[in-house]
């Protein structure tokens, strides 16, 4: 991934990780918690492609699984967001430009669920049996309605930031500079260009007095 991604990537996460513990999971709505998060891996996939929605949410979920008050075993979100960050990678509109909100909206949904779905049996396969509890039913609508009622304010912005990121003047700057720098440096290493140059100047001049001394020869002849 390059420089300015993973700075980008990093704030973003950090930042919805921040206000997803710190407001959203304190709002204490019946059902599931809106995944500000997983919007964010969402965003930053459909610009990025499928390996560095991957990466995004690997990063993301293992974040999230460190960070307090996670209840849960290590790896575990970060398992299930990498496996949806690749997946809205696979969607990736052109150029990362959305021509509609239809597909995105779909995504978000299907991601919603689907995070829900995996983390769930994930969860069932180490143990934790939480979801049974609260009701599986519940958990999935209440996830995809609030992810799908946050989902226009969150993912169109990280989508424009990410392909701000991706357009950097400064890359082309610096490509330009190189290539000045490269030109520059096949001048004056050996003095490549200014040998030609002299070499050059050298035939001319002899060329020159060549055509002199050849000159004055024939006038000398026409004097005799």
């Amino acid at each position: 991934m390059r420089v300015n991604r993973i700075l980008l990537s990093s704030t973003l996460i950090v930042v919805a990780l921040v206000l997803q513990v710190s407001i959203l999971a304190r709002l204490h709505l019946p059902g599931a918690v809106p995944d500000l998060l997983l919007l964010t891996v969402l965003g930053l996939a459909m610009v990025y492609g499928h390996v560095g929605g991957a990466l995004v949410g690997f990063g993301a979920g293992l974040l999230a699984d460190l960070a307090p008050p996670a209840d849960h075993a290590a790896g575990r979100y970060a398992l299930v967001l990498c496996v949806i960050g690749y997946l809205a990678g696979l969607v990736k509109p052109d150029h990362g430009r959305l021509k509609s909100a239809t597909g995105p909206m779909a995504v978000v949904a299907a991601a919603a669920i689907g995070s829900t779905l995996l983390y769930a049996g994930v969860g069932a396969l180490v143990g934790d049996t939480a979801a049974r509890h609260v009701g599986l039913g519940s958990l999935l609508f209440t996830a995809a309605l609030y992810d799908l009622l946050l989902a226009p304010f969150v993912v169109p912005g990280i989508m424009a930031l990410a392909r701000r990121a991706e357009n950097d003047p400064l890359a082309g700057t610096n490509s330009a500079a190189a290539k000045a720098t490269d030109i520059s440096t096949g001048w004056l290493s050996g003095g490549t260009g200014l040998k030609i140059g002299g070499q050059r100047g050298g035939m001319r001049m002899k060329a020159a007095r060549a055509r002199l001394a050849r000159a004055g020869r024939i006038k000398g002849v026409k004097r005799l």
